[in-house]
């Protein structure tokens, strides 16, 4: 059975029940941030970290939950923060031929197993190419199916800009991926 969002709110604000409320909320949404974060963090172990890292800073700051927001959109903006976060310490310790992008067109030109797999090779490595913002509202939109409203809320972004930067980052991955696709 399913707990809902009331409920969870619910346990995690009263202290005698808030150990249940952090459960509830793991169990709740646990995959779907991972999948978020793993988006944004390409190493799954990295992502694993930065999950567990997305729910002590909601335990943490739970009380700073206003409740005017829908709970997921609240935990989404946390674990958005917190993969960006690891994203700019990455960057600071990365040598080059650690780079996601060198690492993704490697993948690609080891890729033998056919068009599909190809195609969605490129796919990641145009999504990996994006400037951050485009890449951010672009998984969420495109992955996570999130009306612009909701990504607006999590990333503090006027709609207008969220649309805008969606229809870049498509326009750029379709590019990208007629550009470097060989038959």
């Amino acid at each position: 059975m399913k707990i809902k969002d009331a409920e969870i709110i619910s346990l995690m604000q009263n202290p005698r029940t808030q150990e249940k409320g952090v459960r509830a909320l793991m169990d709740a949404y646990q995959s779907r941030l991972y999948w978020h974060i793993r988006r944004i963090i390409v190493d799954g172990d990295l992502a694993q970290d930065t999950l567990q890292e997305t729910f002590i800073k909601a335990y943490q700051n739970f009380h700073q939950f206003k409740n005017d927001s829908q709970l997921y959109t609240w935990l989404y903006r946390i674990a958005t923060n917190e993969a960006l976060q690891q994203v700019n310490k990455m960057k600071k310790m990365q040598k080059t031929d650690e780079d996601p992008e060198y690492y993704m067109q490697n993948l690609v030109a080891d890729n033998t197993e056919g068009d599909a797999e190809e195609i969605q090779l490129l796919l990641q490595n145009a999504i990996q190419s994006l400037p951050e913002k485009q890449k951010l509202v672009f998984m969420m939109r495109y992955y996570d199916d999130l009306p612009y409203e909701e990504i607006s809320k999590i990333v503090d972004m006027s709609v207008g800009t969220l649309k805008t930067n969606y229809h870049y980052a498509k326009q750029k991955i379709e590019e990208f991926i007629k550009e470097n696709y060989e038959r």
